[in-house]
């Protein structure tokens, strides 16, 4: 049995008509994108929702960066 971690992203048509969303959530990766444009922190987008892990959102900024 390996330890294979989940997708960070998935876009399924099922779900908001396939945007981009943090896997095992409906919420958009974009909108973390607005959140961090508009001068929020990560803090506050983590605040509003909930669903949406800590370890997604530093995956998906470490893997931007590269």
């Amino acid at each position: 049995m390996t330890n294979t971690p989940h997708p960070l992203i998935i876009e399924d048509p099922d779900i908001l008509g396939g945007l981009p969303v943090f896997y095992g959530t409906r919420v958009p990766v974009k909108t973390l994108l607005d959140y961090l444009t508009t001068g929020e922190t990560i803090d506050e987008f983590l605040d509003d929702f909930p669903s949406v892990r800590r370890e997604q959102v530093v995956r998906f900024i470490m893997k931007s960066s590269l």
